[in-house]
């Protein structure tokens, strides 16, 4: 009997310390597993929001990218556009320079041609007269070469026609 009396009294003692765990510790432990599931589903809803912000700013930072290729594609080829139209300009405006540089080439070539043509017309002029006088003289030195040339021209003159025509054959004859 003595060993029921044990075994109710641990039987109580049991039941009261299952009771005062129900009701006493029970709720706290309740509490912190509550509120502890609370935090790790905060956390993983904070970590989800975390992950799609995340997703956004990798797709955001994508199309900012995209956007910046895009952007240098177009400067590039505006900067090969102006490159080729510099060059183009440049190269019209070195040609029309090479132009005009032949063309004032050419026309003081012209110039110089001319004036050395005149000086050389001139001098030529001078020159011819020159030896003309000296031959001359030199056949007006001798009485009997300057007799002879009076008579040539007298007789050319005489074999040319009158432009008065009759007048002056009948002048003579008079």
């Amino acid at each position: 009997m003595e060993s029921i009396a044990v075994w109710v009294a641990e039987l109580v003692g049991f039941a009261l310390m299952l009771f005062v765990l129900w009701r006493f510790v029970l709720p706290l432990v309740k509490n912190m597993v509550t509120k502890r599931q609370d935090e790790i589903q905060c956390q993983v809803d904070e970590a989800n929001e975390a992950s799609r912000k995340l997703e956004e700013a990798h797709g955001r930072f994508d199309n900012a990218v995209q956007q910046a290729e895009a952007e240098a594609a177009r400067i590039r080829d505006d900067a090969r556009a102006d490159a080729t139209r510099i060059r183009e300009e440049l190269t019209a405006q070195a040609e029309a320079d090479v132009e005009r540089m032949l063309q004032r080439g050419q026309d003081q070539l012209a110039a110089q041609r001319d004036q050395v043509v005149r000086g050389l017309r001139a001098d030529l002029g001078g020159v011819s007269l020159e030896l003309a006088e000296r031959t001359v003289r030199k056949e007006l030195e001798d009485d009997s070469a300057r007799s002879a040339s009076v008579d040539s021209f007298l007789s050319e003159i005489e074999s040319l026609p009158s432009p008065r025509g009759s007048r002056a054959a009948a002048g003579r004859g008079a």
